[in-house]
């Protein structure tokens, strides 16, 4: 079993490695190529030298810049460090594999760092501690519980299990969103550019006309008139609108907690992002406490982890109630946001002596409660927009020819 730190310790002051590509002759003359890890070229050529290679050329490593490190992107190392690991690889070894086989630099740089603290004699769950923002409190209570209890890969493997499961979760609540999103935009699009530029031209037309306009062109002449006019305040209306609410969001708690409730009351999307919310809840605390996080501790984690502020709130009381002896089923039924069904379940694994294994099957239930709901989303949906699309552009289309049509029944 491969550990997490080294029983050596070395300087605090020693240089960062990097890699560093090789080119030289062997003994026999012949030209050999490679890669090596060292604090500098020196170095780099001083080993080579005592493996018999006459160095002729070292160069070191640049990665380039990258994309941003994503979700996806720490899952798919966890799951493969898991595997590595489990197959008996060495943890450094192990790294250097994830390094290479990194196709985003900007993770290649991360690991590599990380790589460095844990050579250099800081622990695994140290070393991903410096990287907060890859590397939540959940992630690094877990490989930290995994290193004293000398189970880092069974830990790892929970882990990429856990993290699998969440990026499901996220990725259906997205693509259950992004279609009406997606046609309400392009709606707001079509619609603009009709104000601003079809119907001033109808307009021109009519004008020649010199008859009197039926009243639904004239309001959509009126409303065409005040677009093209006003269109720069509505736009930066729309903008203040969108920031104001972001940078709320992100500084005020009371607003986040208003928008997320608001989100779960909105109709039929709210009751979608509920399950999800229940699904991830129920999943972290499982994992947490199934790895041997006492319960106070994983509530810790457990409330960012579910993605909605009224049960981050909800799981703070959670958390103050058990810490004072409470059982964990009667702290959830005082918070109210959570089914019957949930709490049932968790007095079972209360009562029985297995809670992880209890709320990971409220998580599966939820999970395909998701995947159901979304489901029945894209089929409400795709009417829904349709009516709203062609009640507003065909409405917009019809106010526009019925003088024509007038002129032609007059002809």
């Amino acid at each position: 079993m491969a550990t997490a730190t080294r029983s050596s310790r070395r300087p605090t002051h020693e240089i960062k490695e990097h890699l560093y590509d090789w080119e030289g002759k062997d003994k026999k003359g012949k030209i050999v190529r490679g890669e090596v890890r060292a604090g500098g070229e020196a170095v780099v050529q001083a080993t080579l030298r005592r493996q018999g290679i006459l160095v002729t050329k070292v160069k070191k490593r640049r990665l380039a810049r990258g994309r941003r490190i994503t979700d996806k992107d720490i899952a798919l190392f966890t799951r493969q460090m898991a595997t590595m690991m489990k197959s008996g690889v060495p943890l450094l070894q192990a790294f250097d594999i994830g390094i290479k086989g990194s196709g985003n630099p900007s993770l290649g740089r991360l690991l590599n760092d990380i790589r460095n603290d844990v050579e250099t004699g800081s622990s695994l769950s140290q070393a991903f501690r410096k990287h907060p923002v890859h590397f939540d409190q959940l992630f690094c209570n877990l490989v930290a519980a995994g290193e004293q209890a000398g189970i880092l890969d069974s830990l790892l493997d929970r882990l990429a299990t856990y993290k699998e499961k969440i990026l499901a979760i996220k990725s259906k609540i997205k693509s259950a969103l992004f279609y009406p999103i997606a046609v309400v935009v392009v709606a707001a699009l079509v619609i603009s550019i009709m104000m601003l530029f079809v119907i001033p031209e109808f307009k021109k037309v009519f004008s020649s006309f010199g008859a009197d306009l039926p009243a639904p062109t004239l309001i959509v002449v009126a409303m065409s008139d005040f677009f093209v006019e006003n269109w720069y305040i509505a736009l930066a209306l729309i903008v203040a609108l969108v920031v104001g609410l972001s940078m709320a969001y992100k500084r005020s708690e009371k607003a986040q907690n208003t928008m997320d409730r608001l989100i779960l009351q909105f109709p039929v999307i709210g009751d979608v992002i509920r399950k999800a919310t229940i699904a991830r809840w129920t999943r972290t605390l499982s994992t947490m406490f199934a790895a041997g996080v006492p319960l106070v501790e994983a509530l810790d984690s457990v409330g960012g982890a579910a993605g909605n502020h009224v049960y981050k709130m909800a799981t703070k009381q959670i958390q103050a109630d058990v810490s004072t002896g409470t059982s964990l089923t009667v702290a959830m039924q005082a918070v109210k946001v959570f089914p019957t069904m949930v709490v049932q379940m968790v007095s079972i694994g209360e009562e029985s002596g297995q809670l992880d294994g209890m709320l990971a099957k409220v998580a599966e239930f939820f999970e395909r409660e998701v995947d159901d709901a979304v489901a029945a989303l894209s089929q409400l949906l795709e009417p829904i927009i349709m009516v709203f699309l062609g009640t507003v552009i065909g409405g917009l289309v019809v106010a526009m020819y019925l003088p024509i049509f007038k002129l032609g029944a007059v002809v």
